[in-house]
């Protein structure tokens, strides 16, 4: 039994293997034949659907199929085109004007009260109510148009001062009326030299208080018998401060009789140089001389010396 069984099974294996190699070839050998040309005939591909044919023009129109547009998606966000097509992207905020200002175009806000306006009208009597009691009133506006436009301006202008702009090197705050400063140190300066100072008492500038002793810095320029002293920064916070002497109060440091005339040069130098003689070389030599002088000019600052720092006058 067992080499029967044995013998039954080898030949089953035989025939799949048959079964397969038959199989296969066919698979390889069967496939479709490339079409060839006969006796001159081009071949003519096969039509897969026949066309439709319709009975009326109308069945044809509504057999047709709507082609659906296609566009591509636009970069910006379509919220922020206008009605032409252009990017804006402040357009949110200008639609937004757009209703401000209708709405106050037609008087329904008083932005100054905070309240809406209903302006009541004024009845006016008109005729004679024995004659006719019908039309015995008439409701009119006593308001002159010119001031209505007035009230108007300033409403827009009140709206908008709501939200002010902030101005740049503004001064904000308040500022001691007399700032008392004395020098700090025996000091030669010339024109347009850097004079040192120092607070003799705490001060308030520009609403900020200043602690005393805090170095400040002037700059000199001169007029006869005088050295004005300007200040334009206190600790990196803009001022416009003049230097006044303590003794006299006039603007600027009473200069000694010895140095009056120097002082005068000073000042001459400045109107030589709008001097053009033509055919006068020899002018040139003195104004060189002028300028040489006035550049020599220098006044000694002595230290402790008093000052006192006020606005300029006419600001």
């Amino acid at each position: 039994m067992k080499l029967e069984k044995n013998k039954i099974v080898f030949g089953l294996v035989i025939l799949c293997m048959v079964l397969f190699i038959v199989g296969y070839a066919m698979m390889a050998l069967g496939g479709d034949e490339e079409p060839t040309i006969d006796n001159n005939q081009i071949p003519v591909p096969e039509l897969g659907e026949e066309q439709e044919q319709y009975k009326t023009k109308l069945e044809a129109l509504d057999a047709i199929k709507e082609e659906r547009q296609t566009n591509a998606p636009s970069i910006y966000d379509e919220s922020l085109l206008d009605s032409t097509g252009v990017y804006d992207p402040d357009l949110m905020e200008k639609k937004k004007m757009r209703v401000i200002d209708s709405i106050y175009n037609e008087g329904r806000i008083d932005y100054s009260q905070g309240t809406y306006r209903n302006p009541k009208p004024k009845i006016v009597a008109l005729g004679n109510t024995k004659r006719d009691t019908a039309s015995t009133s008439k409701i009119v506006d006593d308001k002159d148009p010119s001031i209505e436009m007035k009230e108007l301006g300033l409403e827009h202008q009140l709206f908008f001062a709501s939200y002010p702009m902030e101005q740049p090197m503004q001064v904000n705050g308040t500022t001691d009326s007399q700032i008392l400063v004395r020098v700090d140190g025996t000091q030669t300066v010339r024109q347009h030299y850097r004079l040192q100072m120092r607070l003799l008492e705490d001060v308030i500038i520009n609403g900020t208080v200043i602690p005393r002793n805090t170095a400040i810095y002037g700059f000199v320029s001169f007029k006869p018998n005088r050295a004005i002293i300007a200040i334009n920064h206190i600790e990196h916070s803009p001022v416009r401060l003049a230097a006044y002497d303590f003794q006299d109060g006039s603007e600027g440091i009473y200069i000694e009789n010895s140095f009056r005339a120097e002082a005068r040069q000073e000042v001459v130098g400045d109107a030589i140089d709008d001097i053009n003689i033509g055919g006068v070389p020899q002018v040139r030599g003195i104004k060189s001389l002028f300028q040489r002088d006035n550049r020599q000019v220098k006044v000694t600052v002595m230290d402790n010396y008093q000052l006192i720092l006020k606005v300029p006058r006419g600001q």
